[in-house]
């Protein structure tokens, strides 16, 4: 049995039997930091092992089967069944699918720079990095199109050019898997030694490659695929083949309850080159026996703006922080308004303002999530001039004139700005059909000779040992 089996076996245990693991650790052997230990890759006696074996068989039947003890209760005063809502009635904030409108999504990745910046932000924080050994361990909360992590992993090959690569892509969406597979065989191809994993599942699982529910991990699909050849254009080939298998199993719902994109089943695609599965075998994740421990967190927009804050801290960035290794730096990303694009949004529905968390309340609330969790970790708001960074629409230098700016022109600017505040198509029909919003759109570009956003930035770092 090697370690991370062994791991696997006590948070199972730990997880049924609803023990800490420091508690595991004691009651078993006296060694409340044994799993720490552990999972840093400390060793253990077989004598040891044996009386970790022993204490979980001993006790698992008391586990397996709890008493059950009944209690008398008073009888709770019947509650109607709440009215069901209206035949075609829709709650546009529970039924927002903002990241999966792919014209709006594409049109904005194509006009604006923000994939570019947002990557050039990432790439600035590899200089306080420094991976140890087996590999360097990065995780993208949300691939996208791809465009990001591939030019992070562009900085990453220049600043460490012979040090493996253990990266970990969050996606649910079919199409942008596509897109960013497809970006992928250069970096195989200057990078050997890499390791690349997409997976769909959530926040909370997505770092671990492990779900909790035990009906998503029965209809789990786990696909190795050792890339072989030595050259861009075969490894293109076989990611291209990849096709089929994606549209089979990449498939997303919607959650009743929140509008959002949820996985029909569970799916990991694992890629490497097959000429280097020696050297990358330590790297390579198996099922039930991956860790986190990651070097680099990134988390670009993982969320929307409107999300209650509890939401933005709970479901999203508290996990994301909790898989950082020592010495792992997560960088979050969200937009921040107070630009040219919010003019627009302003002069066609005053007084809404879609940024209502801003980066100091966003830490605050992990910080109280995580509890004593968070204690190894430090939040760096930095200032203003750190933290804010600007992204532009692109267009030619003469496009934007007193005469006239072309139609192409406005539709691009109006989509960005709409994109970036994230409003509900339930908003827009009334707004497109009078036509106001072109003139709006020229106003704002004339008034600034263009069209910018402003993102802002937060760093969550963990101590080095």
């Amino acid at each position: 049995m090697n370690a991370q089996d062994l791991l696997q076996e006590i948070a199972d245990y730990c997880r049924h039997s609803g023990l800490a693991e420091s508690t595991f650790g004691r009651r078993a052997v006296n060694d409340g930091k044994l799993t720490a230990r552990l999972r840093n890759g400390g060793r253990i006696t077989t004598e040891t092992l044996d009386r970790i074996r022993g204490f979980m068989q001993t006790n698992r039947s008391a586990v397996a089967r709890p008493a059950v003890i009944e209690r008398v209760r008073e009888p709770r005063p019947a509650v109607a069944p709440p009215a069901p809502a209206p035949v075609g009635e829709r709650d546009p904030q529970r039924n927002f699918r903002f990241f999966d409108n792919r014209q709006k999504y594409l049109l904005f990745v194509n006009t604006c720079s923000e994939k570019w910046v947002v990557a050039s932000r990432v790439a600035l924080e590899l200089a306080n990095v420094h991976p140890r050994p087996p590999a360097l361990r990065v995780f993208d909360a949300g691939v996208g199109d791809g465009t990001v992590l591939l030019r992070v992993m562009r900085a990453m090959h220049d600043r460490f050019p012979h040090t493996p690569f253990y990266v970990v892509g969050k996606e649910i969406s079919l199409e942008d898997v596509r897109l960013a597979l497809q970006k992928m065989s250069d970096r195989f191809f200057e990078h050997p030694a890499t390791v690349l994993v997409l997976t769909n599942f959530a926040y909370a699982d997505a770092p671990w490659l492990a779900v909790k529910s035990l009906s998503a991990a029965s209809s789990m699909v786990w696909h190795e695929m050792p890339l072989a050849g030595d050259s861009a254009y075969r490894f293109e080939q076989q990611i291209t083949d990849l096709v089929p298998f994606l549209s089979q199993n990449w498939k997303a719902g919607v959650s009743p309850k929140t509008g959002n994109p949820i996985y029909e089943r569970p799916v990991v695609l694992v890629l490497y080159r097959e000429d280097h599965k020696f050297l990358l075998d330590p790297i390579i994740p198996r099922p039930g026996g991956t860790v986190a421990n990651y070097d680099l967190v990134i988390a670009s927009q993982p969320y929307r703006a409107r999300a209650p804050l509890e939401f933005k801290a709970k479901r999203v960035i508290a996990p994301l922080a909790k898989a950082l290794g020592p010495g792992g730096r997560l960088i979050a990303i969200h937009s921040h308004g107070n630009d040219p694009g919010m003019d627009i949004i302003e002069r066609i529905w005053p007084g809404d303002n879609p940024f209502i968390h801003d980066r100091h309340q966003i830490m605050k609330a992990v910080k109280h999530e995580l509890g004593p969790a968070g204690r190894d970790l430090n939040f760096n708001a930095y200032a203003d001039n750190r933290s804010l960074f600007r992204y532009d629409m692109h267009t030619l230098p003469s496009e934007i004139s007193d005469q006239s700016i072309g139609t192409s022109t406005l539709f691009a600017a109006w989509n960005a700005a709409i994109y970036v505040a994230q409003v509900e198509d339930d908003r827009l029909g009334e707004v497109v059909a009078d036509g106001r919003y072109l003139e709006s759109t020229r106003e704002v570009l004339r008034e600034h000779g263009g069209l910018w956003f402003y993102d802002e930035s937060y760093v969550i770092s963990r101590r080095r040992e």
